[in-house]
């Protein structure tokens, strides 16, 4: 334990001296931080340890995250909070380095307790992290050293590893990454045809490897054809596409396009529920719809694959209708007007009949995003909307009064169904950093030099905020609001900073474009 130690420490400081310039660049000190890590350490009793103690949990997240502030205090505390439950997460293995799902030991995990389920939740999260040889590391475990293992696990789960491995390149810019792993995802998109997609080109799944087991609509034998996989696929043909035209692979990136563009039409023609206005479950014994309205319906924008049509945008009206998925307490799994909403027990399984699942918000929360800011035809959604259920995600992080991320919750009291479980405890299942950086400020990862920001923050909620030492393209950014210019000193507006250099200032909170 004690070369462990300063093994950790020696990286620290190395790491440190690396990036001691773009640290001086910073409008925020890490005091508030520092003040959430220890409020965070006192009231956790650290029943598992792995790579970043608690005792060292301050100097990893000060030298690895993008600092946030705002006026909303649980969102603000949140931030904190979900990169410091992250970080416990981080395992040192004689594989690299990976990302758990469950801090405790699960029968159904694979090697290094490694779990596939959240594997794109957790690339979107990390690619914030300074230091990427921890992602970097995690990816290469799932399509090199997994596949190998006796026990494999990674298809044990849908995963659109494709699509967040390219969204991760367009933070960091990593092309010697992309090229040495382009071949194996692409066979492992290959893989992914030759077991799950059906002879008219669609893809089945069961519930349960969509990690969302006891549907309305799914079973755990039915080969029903879901939006979720086939929205994946079509994610990770695109990112597929992207990454071969990176490399110069004219055949590949051809071959994907094209595989793209047959998949959206499939899922548009197959899929969409013209009656329900709504994406939905197609069903192996009959194939019907199911009869239900579920979450997972909204998964298609997370990849912008609908139409930008005005009656396909009428589906997101369900989101504010409390017999649709609006709750107390944040977005139900399944609409709530349904005979059979949370009829599979509460808290004996893992049920997806209607509780509210951190790993569904997010990926609900990520399609309102691309609604607003890449389509013209949003219906009654507004930012608005986003930031209120965003709110209410945040504000769910709670039991008995303290902080707390579990699996998922009672939509009409919070109550977390597992109750204070081991192996739900700090259950990382999704994503919330990434959705106030690349959603909530609104900063649009690109591959050319133009640095785009499209905040979702309503007109007059807030009057100040910044997001600063956030690592992109190589270099240090700082974006922040102030209305009256007297918070920071830095002058009135919106205002973007690289290398704490002004290049950008708005009057008002807008979609921003400016060269890097």
């Amino acid at each position: 334990m004690k070369y462990r130690s300063l093994y950790f420490i020696t990286i620290l400081l190395l790491f440190s001296l690396i990036n001691t310039s773009a640290q001086k660049a910073t409008i925020l000190s890490t005091d508030k931080l520092k003040g959430f890590v220890t409020e965070f350490n006192a009231s956790d009793d650290e029943a598992v340890v792995n790579y970043v103690p608690n005792a060292q949990s301050f100097e990893w997240l000060s030298q690895n995250i993008p600092l946030f502030e705002c006026p909303d205090s649980v969102i603000q505390k949140v931030y904190y909070y979900r990169w410091w439950a992250l970080r416990k997460h981080l395992k040192q293995t004689s594989d690299g380095f990976i990302f758990t799902e469950f801090i405790t030991k699960v029968n159904h995990a694979g090697k290094h307790n490694a779990v596939s389920s959240a594997l794109g939740h957790h690339i979107y999260e990390g690619r914030w992290l300074r230091n990427q040889q921890y992602t970097n590391d995690y990816i290469t475990f799932w399509l090199d050293v997994d596949p190998k293992h006796t026990v494999q696990r990674f298809h044990g789960f849908s995963s659109w590893i494709d699509n967040a491995v390219y969204n991760r390149y367009l933070v960091n810019l990593d092309k010697a990454f992309i090229e040495k792993n382009l071949l194996t995802m692409e066979a492992d998109y290959r893989k992914w045809e030759v077991e799950k997609q059906l002879p008219n080109q669609l893809f089945y799944q069961f519930d349960v490897k969509d990690a969302m087991e006891e549907s309305i609509s799914g079973g755990r034998k039915e080969k029903n054809i879901r939006p979720t996989i086939n929205s994946y696929m079509y994610g990770n043909a695109k990112a597929l596409s992207a990454m071969a035209t990176l490399v110069h692979n004219d055949t590949m990136a051809k071959k994907y396009e094209q595989k793209a563009t047959i998949l959206r039409k499939l899922v548009l023609d197959n899929l969409w529920d013209e009656k329900a206005s709504f994406f939905k479950v197609k069903l192996e014994k009959t194939s019907n719809f199911s009869n239900a309205r579920e979450a997972i319906g909204f998964i298609p924008w997370y990849f912008n694959l609908p139409e930008d049509k005005p009656n396909v945008a009428h589906a997101w009206n369900q989101l504010t209708d409390t017999s649709g998925f609006k709750s107390p307490w944040g977005l139900t799994t399944a609409e709530r007007r349904h005979p059979l909403f949370r009829t599979h027990g509460s808290g004996h399984g893992c049920e997806w009949d209607g509780p509210l699942w951190p790993y569904a918000t997010t990926q609900t929360l990520k399609g309102l995003s691309n609604l607003l800011t890449n389509y013209k035809n949003h219906g009654t959604m507004s930012s608005q909307v986003f930031y209120d259920e965003l709110f209410k995600y945040a504000n769910s992080h709670q039991m008995n009064g303290k902080l707390y991320l579990g699996e998922y919750q009672d939509e009409k009291n919070g109550e977390w169904l597992k109750g204070d479980n081991p192996r739900s405890k700090f259950y990382n299942h999704s994503s919330f950093a990434d959705l106030i950086i690349n959603d909530l400020v609104g900063l649009k990862p690109r591959a050319d030099n133009i640095l785009e920001i499209n905040p979702l923050i309503p007109e007059k909620q807030w009057d100040w905020f910044c997001l600063d030492n956030v690592f992109y393209h190589g270099k240090n950014l700082t974006i922040l609001w102030d209305k009256t210019g007297k918070k920071y000193g830095k002058g009135k507006g919106f205002l973007v900073f690289v290398e704490g250099k002004q290049i950008a200032q708005a009057k008002k909170l807008k979609h921003l474009k400016v060269s890097l």
